[in-house]
């Protein structure tokens, strides 16, 4: 199982610090989130010099509107041909949301038959995301294919794959472990984004949120999971000490291995 940090966990900083921060704490690769740093520049310069720096295992499509990237669906296919022409493996977007209105997204999306033949064009893996439940009073998902089951019927019928988001999944049931099982049984799962939720809070670090992670990595290695499992936190969790979050994805990289990891016989 290889493992990556997501490059939007220490989005205040450079993407080149980002990606030096990564390698010195020892992490396998990254998942490259596509962010305002790939308006007006040359994006396969851009993503073969940081490919330079440490390997790229993923790459998430804009989840934000970019200045010359088009719609969600352009964005999508730019994000595609990228990673294809730069060595990217994955590509993982997220779903249409009904709360904003992206109708148009939404009918695209079931319009398409089979998505690693008509958006990987049969080289790139491509994964849907599953979304999280949000307010306060009243629990909704704002995005379509909040069920888990139609979730999982969905990039059955459609030739898709899936990132499994804890955080995403904890905020509407704090013990998912049934539902890993569900979409890890459907064979479709080719990446992990991997954090703590707890009190409205997303994105958290192990042991700051309430979910049973420990539980789910141990789960990861009795399963046998051989994909990639992406470190995803948010950056209020890190002081500004580059020092400082480097230990602490340290720590937080041996605890992935040691709880995922096989015992030598």
């Amino acid at each position: 199982m290889r493992i990556s940090l997501s490059t939007g966990t220490l989005f205040t900083f450079p993407l080149g610090k980002v990606m030096a921060i990564a390698r010195d704490a020892g992490f396998d690769g990254v998942e490259l989130i596509v962010n305002q740093d790939f308006q007006k520049v040359n994006c396969r310069t851009l993503i073969r010099e940081l490919a330079e720096i440490l390997p790229i295992h993923s790459m998430h499509a804009p989840f934000m509107p970019l200045d010359g990237w088009g719609s969600s669906i352009d964005s999508l296919k730019r994000c595609v041909e990228l990673s294809a022409d730069c060595g990217v493996q994955l590509v993982n977007f997220h779903p249409p949301s009904w709360m904003g209105f992206e109708l148009g997204f939404w009918r695209w999306l079931y319009r398409v038959m089979d998505f690693q033949k008509e958006v990987g064009q049969g080289g790139v893996i491509v994964t849907l995301e599953n979304m999280p439940w949000v307010g306060k009073r009243v629990r909704m998902n704002p995005h379509i294919l909040s069920s888990t089951t139609k979730f999982i019927d969905f990039i059955q019928e459609r030739n898709l794959f899936m990132t499994f988001d804890t955080t995403h999944m904890g905020s509407g049931k704090a013990n998912f472990i049934n539902d890993f099982y569900l979409c890890y049984n459907s064979g479709r799962i080719r990446n992990i984004h991997f954090s703590d939720y707890g009190h409205g809070r997303e994105h958290l670090l192990p042991g700051h949120g309430i979910l049973p992670l420990t539980r789910f990595l141990n789960h990861l290695r009795s399963t046998g999971y051989n994909d990639t499992l992406t470190l995803e936190l948010s950056p209020e969790e890190f002081p500004r000490d580059e020092r400082i979050i480097v230990e602490s994805l340290r720590e937080i990289l041996s605890y992935l291995r040691k709880e995922t990891e096989h015992p030598i016989p």
